[in-house]
């Protein structure tokens, strides 16, 4: 399984993590262009090789053209939502802006969605947060770990006045991450970049064993006095090791007597496009008999206190009980399958193939046939291909999907290469118009040493 591990010893933002990406060579066009799929413009990413500390690394700079355009995070949720991106761009992206509003929302006291992103912290984010995302993509990373993040001390000075460091946001996001306080009065790790963090990373802590392949350095603009103003990535192949531990996740659960199945099934749904990895439905008998259900969530820890809120909202339970546990992953790819001219996306894993109902369901609406002739036929195709498919050799009818394309209109739609999915900000000593944000108005704040001390 690749792995990409964000070394944070001097904190994050989302463009140290892009740059450092970029610096391990992910293509810094490919980036530009699925960028260009978000259907905003009045943005620049500009690249420049530099120095911090003496160690070589990657600046990037966000340049985002002022305006008067505010928008809200569901304006923006839509926007990435709209774009043809990879879906694991997607997913990423929607997590990471997800964990920001969620945030950004406690804070400010207001929904989530109504969190606003003024037109320069708005367009910066975007950039960020989908170039990371774009990074990790074009790298081919399965997996995000990281390092303990090292976050600042003292007051630092935002748009609206004099804020305590770590930022609130920051607090709120990195609840239940490791962290590290360093006796600086620069603003080591922004919003971005520890939504970034919380939303994608599956683990903390040391480098895990893997086989090393590539690394890079995403620079701040300004130099620390005793430290290099870095964030590290380093990329490698991390091997499923069944009796040595495995994925850390969290299973949140309830109990519901008062709620229509149409009800639960909505919070499924709702939980699942927040980021769980599962959500599902047990039917339970509760005290004096009363017939009530379970609602369960299996998700990364990093999301557990979100998931935990939505699981409240959309069910208005009074508690809800978490599980730490962990759980082993096969390893699985994508792959696609032609049937009646159509293309079937087929899930394959060791010893298994699994063809994905929705698209056998589309199918099977579009030619009359039934569903589960289709999804035997898919699965039949697979197997049929024989050992030549699986060693990467081209055959008529199956291909490798890469990054998973997305059926439209019965047309699919998809992106060349490897793109996978995962932000970018800086500790920058200056306040560039593309990365300003307004600590006091929502999505925001992603220029570490750019603020000045108090």
């Amino acid at each position: 399984m690749t792995t990409a591990w964000f070394h944070c010893f001097s904190g994050v933002a989302g463009d140290m993590a892009l740059g450092a990406l970029i610096d391990a060579g992910a293509p810094v066009e490919g980036v530009r262009e699925l960028l260009r799929q978000v259907p905003v413009g009045g943005w620049e990413l500009e690249v420049e090789p530099v120095l911090r500390g003496g160690i070589a690394g990657t600046k990037v700079h966000v340049h985002a053209h002022e305006g008067t355009v505010v928008r809200t995070a569901a304006h923006i949720q839509g926007l990435v939502a709209e774009a043809r991106l990879p879906e694991r761009v997607q997913q990423r992206a929607a997590a990471v802006f997800s964990a920001l509003a969620n945030a950004e929302g406690r804070l400010h006291r207001r929904p989530p969605d109504q969190v606003h992103f003024h037109e320069v912290g708005g367009l910066d984010a975007i950039v960020d947060v989908v170039g990371t995302c774009a990074a990790l993509e074009l790298l081919d990373i399965d997996q995000v770990q990281t390092s303990p993040v090292s976050v600042g001390l003292g007051m630092v000075r935002a748009a609206h006045g004099i804020i305590p460091n770590p930022a609130p946001a920051v607090v709120e996001l990195l609840a239940g991450i490791p962290t590290r306080g360093v006796d600086l009065n620069v603003e080591l790790t922004t919003p971005t970049g520890a939504a970034l963090i919380a939303a994608l990373s599956s683990g903390y802590g040391a480098m895990p064993a893997m086989t090393l392949g590539a690394s890079g350095f995403g620079a701040g603009s300004r130099e620390l006095p005793d430290r290099p103003n870095l964030t590290q990535v380093v990329i490698g192949e991390v091997q499923e090791q069944h009796g040595d531990g495995g994925q850390p996740v969290v299973v949140l659960s309830a109990n519901i007597d008062d709620s229509t199945g149409e009800l639960l099934a909505h919070a499924v749904d709702v939980l699942m496009d927040a980021g769980a990895h599962d959500a599902w439905i047990t039917p339970i008998v509760m005290k004096k008999g009363r017939p009530a259900h379970t609602i369960s969530v299996l998700a990364d820890p990093a999301l557990a206190s979100s998931l935990g809120s939505l699981l409240a909202a959309e069910t208005g339970t009074l508690g809800v009980r978490v599980h730490r546990i962990e759980r082993w992953v096969s390893p699985r790819t994508m792959q696609r399958v032609e049937v009646d001219g159509r293309s079937i996306r087929v899930k394959v894993s060791p010893g298994r193939v699994k063809p994905e109902f929705e698209d056998a369901a589309r199918l099977a609406a579009q030619t009359g046939r039934p569903v589960r002739e289709v999804l035997a036929e898919a699965a039949q195709r697979w197997n049929e291909s024989g050992s030549e498919s699986r060693g990467g050799l081209h055959i008529a009818g199956v291909a490798d999907l890469g990054d998973v394309a997305e059926p439209v209109d019965d047309r699919w739609v998809g992106t060349s290469g490897h793109h996978r999915h995962d932000d970018h900000h800086s500790h920058d000593g200056h306040q560039h118009g593309d990365h300003q944000h307004d600590h006091g108005t929502g999505f925001s704040h992603d220029h570490p040493d750019g603020n000045e001390p108090a």
